[in-house]
């Protein structure tokens, strides 16, 4: 439940800033080497909410389209907006998740109550996470998860091609003690699926994330697997749970996807009354958007919050990892 509004006025500053990677990251769908965000300030008194986004970038959204559609409800927001009414003012994507965690910090400070003490968790616990390795050549692909060693829980970046089979199978190789996952970025035919399954098998792989075109993947009601999948472009938000719950056997929630914290614990509890695993993923960015997802992760089954590992620098108070699990994520949502 939100709290009662500061009578003193409602600030909003925006703001576009782009952190480089150290290097660039090869995906299914293209390469990306750095993370360009968005991020919403609230100023109201004494107090400072901040909330960052990238956007959805396969549903057009960019970092000026996300500070476009801010500036149209600035009134909006600036008389006094709270969460229930961004979620009313604004669809779900970017600029609505940077607002919302705004909104959430911006209440922690204002009631003295931190966002976890709020959600009912007496601390924020530790979560082993995921590392993403991009796609590249097997032999390239093994080295760089033998210099993961201290994280157990590796993703792979597959792109559909006859190369597939061999990146797993080297990563495999070279991690015996690893947790495999496989994501495939909608980049998957059918029967590219059946003919990489004995591989996946074979390898001990955990989970398969989004290997059919989001409305394309239908067959994924026919095909047997072992392996669960893992929906992520398929669902959007609440709408989707239904249809996902046929096709998948987990989903993977990403707060640019959702619009922010608050619809993202919206869908948690839904997916879990249909009887789905969740996953807490991000689009990259900073640590100021990997802390409101590290509460998400509270809450979730599997945790592939990365996006700060792969950045040149990091914004302070930086997330801080260790023994391969996220440990803190602080800066944002702590009481004042």
């Amino acid at each position: 439940m939100n709290t009662s509004p500061s009578h003193a006025p409602l600030q909003l500053d925006l703001a576009i800033e782009q952190w480089d990677f150290r290097q660039p990251v090869r995906l299914s769908n293209g390469v990306v080497d750095g993370s360009p965000v968005v991020v919403v300030t609230l100023r109201q008194g004494a107090h400072c909410g901040r909330g960052e986004a990238l956007g959805v970038h396969y549903r057009g959204e960019s970092v000026d389209t996300l500070r476009a559609q801010l500036e149209t409800v600035r009134d909006e927001i600036e008389a006094g907006l709270d969460r229930d009414g961004a979620r009313r003012l604004l669809p779900c994507g970017g600029a609505r998740n940077a607002l919302d965690c705004a909104l959430w910090d911006l209440e922690a400070q204002r009631s003295g109550v931190a966002v976890a003490t709020r959600l009912g968790l007496a601390a924020l616990r530790a979560r082993p996470t995921t590392v993403t390795l991009g796609v590249d050549a097997p032999e390239t692909m093994a080295q760089q998860a033998a210099a993961l060693s201290d994280f157990g829980l590796l993703k792979l970046k597959l792109d559909g091609s006859a190369l597939d089979a061999a990146r797993v199978a080297a990563v495999r190789a070279a991690r015996a003690d690893a947790t495999l996952t496989v994501d495939a970025n909608q980049g998957w035919t059918p029967d590219h699926l059946c003919a990489l399954l004995p591989t996946l098998q074979r390898c001990a792989v955990a989970l398969i994330e989004q290997p059919l075109p989001a409305g394309r993947d239908d067959a994924l009601g026919s095909i047997r697997s072992p392996i669960p999948f893992a929906a992520d472009e398929s669902l959007q938000g609440l709408a989707d749970l239904d249809r996902v719950a046929a096709l998948y056997q987990a989903v993977n929630l990403k707060l640019d996807k959702t619009g922010g914290l608050s619809e993202a614990l919206a869908i948690v509890a839904a997916a879990r009354t249909r009887g789905l695993g969740v996953m807490v993923g991000c689009m990259g960015g900073t640590s100021l958007s990997i802390a409101p997802a590290f509460v998400l992760a509270q809450f979730c089954d599997w945790v592939d919050l990365d996006g700060p590992l792969f950045l040149r620098r990091d914004r302070e108070p930086a997330t801080r990892y260790a023994g391969g699990a996220l440990v803190e994520a602080g800066g944002w949502g702590l009481a004042a």
